[in-house]
């Protein structure tokens, strides 16, 4: 009779062990969270991980802290990511070149898909197609045509080889026959600088880093790249020229591969609430985004099929890294 109850307090014991878990779970976040932007301060991303981060903070009641970590075409903050504990404290901001990289550069020592977790899709945003404020051509089908008289005359800044930019526009290079000279730069800032001084003629960046001197009168738009117009610049699309063309950036958050469901799911539900919030909306918005809210599957699913749709590209224009 003894037994029993030695067996029913053993069961308690072990059935409060497998409860801890579940139990420390349940109070994430208890610490802050690290958030890695794999570009340098003031670009498109780190904009947008910004903004997410001050957001998470206040709803989690945890400084979620980014940490830029630049350099190797993304590479460097990816793979520290990656081999991060899947403890629910690192997470990411996935953009363009976490999909553009899986064809470009041949031997990773990762596997992006395969080795991160998704939590949420933040914002889609486009291109747009900038020129010097006193190029000659005033619209998307001037440009073409100035281009084609002028080959290998035109100079195409981009934020680096292999970047969303630089493929927006190999991807016109490719669509409309003209011979653009590509001018890779380390990142969006010095592109920018120089485009505002005549030094190179067009640039396809992401909105959030050139709207501003579109805005500011030092550039000017001739279209977005996206397939439909964007609210936030009168201008057309360059598919109403060059129909088909669809090119834009796409930011998101994932963590490595093994974070607690838990984590993943109380993530995902402060970002579905942070792109439903009106004040949100409105700022990211501001930055020409248009959010896409969403489970974490359907996140994949859209860096799965820009993964392919870039690798085509890529392997048309023989893009190489620097």
């Amino acid at each position: 009779m003894r037994l029993i109850p030695r067996i029913f307090t053993g069961l308690v014991l072990l059935g409060s062990l497998f409860a801890l878990p579940a139990s420390a779970q349940s109070d994430y976040p208890n610490k802050p969270i690290k958030f890695i932007v794999p570009y340098p301060p003031g670009g498109s991303t780190d904009l947008v991980a910004r903004l997410m981060s001050q957001w998470l903070s206040t709803r989690l009641k945890e400084q979620v802290v980014v940490e830029n970590k630049a350099g190797g075409g993304n590479n460097i903050g990816t793979e520290m990511a990656v081999r991060s504990p899947p403890d629910g404290y690192t997470i990411f901001l996935v953009n363009p070149a976490n999909a553009i990289n899986a064809t470009l550069y041949p031997k990773l020592p990762f596997n992006f898909l395969e080795d991160m977790t998704p939590v949420a899709g933040i914002i889609r945003v486009p291109n747009v197609m900038t020129v010097t404020k006193n190029f000659p051509a005033k619209t998307v089908a001037e440009f073409i045509d100035y281009a084609k008289k002028n080959p290998g005359k035109v100079n195409m800044a981009s934020s680096g080889s292999g970047t969303s930019v630089h493929l927006s526009g190999e991807m016109f290079k490719f669509m409309t026959g003209v011979d653009m000279k590509h001018v890779p730069y380390k990142g969006a800032g010095p592109a920018i600088t120089d485009l505002i001084g005549g030094q190179v003629d067009v640039l396809f960046d992401n909105m959030p880093s050139i709207i501003g001197h579109i805005r500011g009168g030092s550039v000017r738009a001739l279209a977005v790249t996206s397939a439909q117009r964007s609210p936030a610049l009168d201008v057309p699309t360059v598919a109403e020229t060059v129909p088909g063309y669809e090119a834009s950036a796409w930011f998101g958050i994932a963590a490595p591969k093994g974070t607690p469901p838990a984590a993943i799911a109380r993530l995902n539900r402060e970002v579905q609430a942070a792109l439903a919030d009106p004040g949100m909306k409105a700022k990211l918005a501001d930055l020409g985004g248009v959010p896409i809210p969403g489970t974490p599957e359907q996140f994949w699913a859209l860096h799965k099929s820009e993964t392919e749709k870039w690798a085509k590209i890529v392997h048309f224009s023989g893009a190489k890294v620097d």
